[in-house]
């Protein structure tokens, strides 16, 4: 949980803290004793306010954190400790709740909460320039990222991951550094789980385009230009079915009626066009016999799963991909991830 650059460059926790709080008609002064940052009037009630900034918190960080800072003791003004992060992670957020902190993620929420007091809102996000660039900022960054999540306990090396990914060592090494500054990574290599998924979910694209035909009236004319690629599961790319069908076929505890179309991830733009040349674009997600969206990292579109053999004729992106698809669903999908526990030789990262 290092320091954040942004704190040290003098974008401070208390500057940030104080515009999410105004942003939400919040009144905020100057502490009256030195024991506090920041003052806050919530529903006529001012509240001392301890600040500590830090960058990346995951869930393991917040004990540490709790432990050097007590609460003041009894007789003093009410007092709220809140942590101002630039990334608070996964089930941090949970941690400090109970531990009785708050907190600002700079990404754009609020929670402040004592006796008699609860905040809990959505807030502009608040983005300094940043002094390096984040480790997603680039493909490579997801790649990286969902290598390490499909093998959580293998701490691999920058040569090996370059060579499976078939990318430069420099550029995987960078991204690796990105991701330990931001305690994504533990010092043993392997990733920090859950908190490295979440990070990876917050980059992942959801976009997809909702299809008026399903691909299983293509006849074999097209199959080939459309890459669907139903012959070889294991080393050909293809068409990898993804989200509601391919959780419940993976076991998720989500229900799915048995005509709910199909979603799939396509090798690239190319083949994502062609689908819609031939199979027509829907008017509207909702209408779609199918749907299809470019593979964020080319993993996903490898390696697929066959099931044929539990009534599921498409094969199947790999249950990580399937969690990043639905972490994007900040209810109903959460909700599945919550409960889902995939069966071996697949990881719970989430």
């Amino acid at each position: 949980m290092p320091a954040s650059a942004a704190a040290q460059r003098g974008l401070d926790g208390k500057a940030a803290f104080i515009e999410a709080a105004n942003a939400l008609g919040l009144r905020t002064a100057e502490p009256t004793d030195e024991s506090a940052d920041v003052r806050v009037d919530v529903n006529g009630r001012w509240l001392a306010v301890d600040l500590k900034r830090f960058s990346t918190v995951g869930s393991d960080d917040v004990p540490r954190l709790v432990s050097r800072h007590r609460d003041p003791p009894d007789g003093e003004a009410p007092q709220l400790r809140v942590l101002v992060a630039d990334r608070v992670l996964g089930e941090a957020r949970d941690v400090l709740k109970a531990h009785g902190w708050g907190w600002l993620d700079l990404r754009g929420h609020l929670f402040l909460s004592a006796p008699g007091v609860l905040v809990d809102a959505e807030v502009p996000a608040f983005r300094p320039r940043p002094d390096r660039m984040s480790p997603f900022s680039g493909s490579v960054g997801l790649e990286v990222a969902c290598a390490l999540l499909l093998e959580p306990d293998v701490a691999p090396t920058v040569r090996g991951l370059a060579r499976t990914l078939s990318r430069a060592p420099s550029t995987v090494s960078d991204v690796l550094k990105g991701l330990r500054s931001e305690a994504l990574l533990l010092r043993a290599g392997t990733p920090a789980t859950p908190e490295l998924f979440w990070a990876t979910a917050e980059a992942w694209p959801s976009r997809a385009v909702p299809l008026a035909a399903s691909p299983a009236a293509v006849d074999s004319r097209y199959a080939a230009a459309l890459r669907i690629g139903l012959d070889d599961f294991d080393s050909e790319a293809g068409w990898a079915l993804t989200d509601t069908l391919a959780a419940a076929a993976y076991g998720a505890p989500v229900g799915a009626r048995s005509d709910h179309p199909p979603d799939f991830h396509v090798p690239d733009e190319q083949t994502l066009r062609r689908a819609v040349q031939v199979l027509g674009q829907a008017e509207t997600f909702d209408s779609r016999r199918a749907s299809v969206r470019v593979a964020p990292v080319p993993a996903v579109c490898t390696n697929r799963v066959d099931l044929r053999s539990s009534n599921q004729p498409w094969p199947l992106t790999r249950p990580l991909f399937v969690a990043l698809d639905l972490a994007a669903d900040r209810d109903r999908g959460r909700q599945v991830l919550e409960a889902w526990q995939p069966r071996s030789p697949w990881h719970r990262v989430w």
